[in-house]
């Protein structure tokens, strides 16, 4: 187990905020609570004896509660250490292993598209799926994209610009290199409006959907060639720039505090990793932001996800739009119940509904023209819970420049 751990579980005072704030725990007995798998259990954990509770399996790593914990004890990464050991021990279930491995699902998917976007619409397919593999046949999939991002972006006038203003090694992700490629593209457009030079360094999966699934190994090893790839670019002047607010993350905190890679080179990553909108939102701040944006009139509602409250950097996505114009709502709710692969599962869809109510009855309410949010799984989610388009923030920002929305 990692360092930190034991240090931070006797800063608990068992106050049990994180508990009251535990989205999970408030829709379901099943999860007793992120202070008693957490900093409780912690105590009686020992790293050659067996981790003492399975309900560690309905925490849904969301983050809320080291969010609200007011003696910063580390209580969802601690839980995630906890859950990997009985992976460990136990093994890795066979759908853990598949729905951590992103970027290999989209790389065949992309490869065979759009043929591989059917077998997941054959209801009685999807029945087989859930018995034998435990992935909810309810749950909703995007579509693999025939395009990779990579290679449009290898075709496109953005990978011959030599020179700008400022330089950022981009992360793309996988949900945007195999799925949602105009979300990068969007991104592209917001860069190149504001002189940056662009390149796309050699990057893996940020290994945070095994992470979350137990497989620490591989993840580790994702982790390691990213750092390794990515601190070469860092060393060049170049910043770490990416929209996908969970992979940001991993490179900036769950690569150390939850992996335990602590070296130089990860320090490095971290220091200079930035989301998209904490990175634009900097460039306002030294005046350098090109703000000749069109206004536009437009009623959206922003939820901002977990991981992205998590980098602790305020809310500039909604911020910004305000600027563009639009009325903004924002959610009211901590969390919008998928958790990354959370909801998919068997035993976990109908508590990831739970989790979303509150959001989806908000959404109901305002009934905005779109719903915006920086995380694809959270988009993904909510967009087949509401029937609401769904988009990322700088989707809004592209068109806030060229004055037109996007289809």
């Amino acid at each position: 187990m990692s360092s930190m751990t034991p240090l931070s579980s006797d800063l608990c005072i068992k106050c049990n905020i994180c508990t009251a704030a535990c989205p999970v725990a408030a829709v379901t007995d099943l999860f007793p609570g992120p202070k008693a798998v957490g900093p409780q259990a912690q105590r009686f954990r020992h790293p050659n004896l067996p981790s003492p509770d399975h309900s560690l399996d309905y925490c849904s790593g969301c983050g809320v509660c080291s969010l609200v914990c007011p003696h910063g004890v580390q209580i969802a990464e601690m839980n995630s250490i906890a859950r990997a050991e009985i992976i460990r021990r136990d093994g890795l279930p066979l759908r853990n292993w598949l729905v951590g491995r992103s970027e290999l699902l989209g790389r065949v998917g992309s490869t065979f598209a759009p043929l591989s976007n059917i077998p997941l619409k054959i209801k009685p397919l999807r029945v087989l799926i859930e018995k034998f593999i435990g992935i909810d046949s309810r749950a909703v999939f995007p579509d693999f994209s025939r395009q990779t991002f990579r290679s449009w972006f290898n075709k496109s006038e953005m990978s011959q610009q030599v020179i700008g203003m400022r330089k950022v090694a981009y992360f793309h992700g996988c949900a945007a290199n195999y799925y949602e490629p105009r979300v990068a593209q969007a991104a592209m457009e917001v860069l190149k409006r504001n002189s940056i030079k662009v390149v796309l360094p050699e990057q893996n999966c940020c290994g945070l959907p095994m992470q979350s699934n137990g497989d620490f190994e591989s993840a580790r090893a994702l982790a390691r060639a990213n750092v390794k790839s990515l601190a070469e670019w860092v060393r060049e002047g170049y910043a770490i720039v990416g929209h996908s607010t969970s992979c940001t993350l991993a490179l900036k905190h769950e690569y150390g505090s939850i992996l335990g890679i602590d070296d130089e080179e990860a320090e490095l990553v971290a220091k200079n990793t930035y989301d998209i909108f904490e990175y634009l939102q900097t460039l306002d701040d030294e005046g350098v932001l090109n703000t000749r944006f069109i206004q536009r009139e437009e009623k959206v509602l922003y939820h901002a996800p977990c991981q992205q409250r998590t980098h602790g950097f305020g809310r500039p996505a909604a911020d910004f739009m305000r600027r563009f114009g639009f009325t903004v709502t924002e959610s009211r709710a901590d969390c919008c119940g998928v958790a990354g692969t959370y909801g998919l599962k068997t035993g976990k869809y109908e508590i990831a509904e739970a989790v979303g109510k509150n959001l989806f009855e908000q959404i109901a309410d305002v009934n905005p023209q779109r719903v915006v949010c920086d995380s694809e799984t959270c988009r993904w989610w909510i967009e087949a819970q509401t029937g609401k388009k769904t988009v990322h923030p700088i989707e809004i920002m592209a068109e806030a420049y060229r004055g037109r929305r996007s289809n």
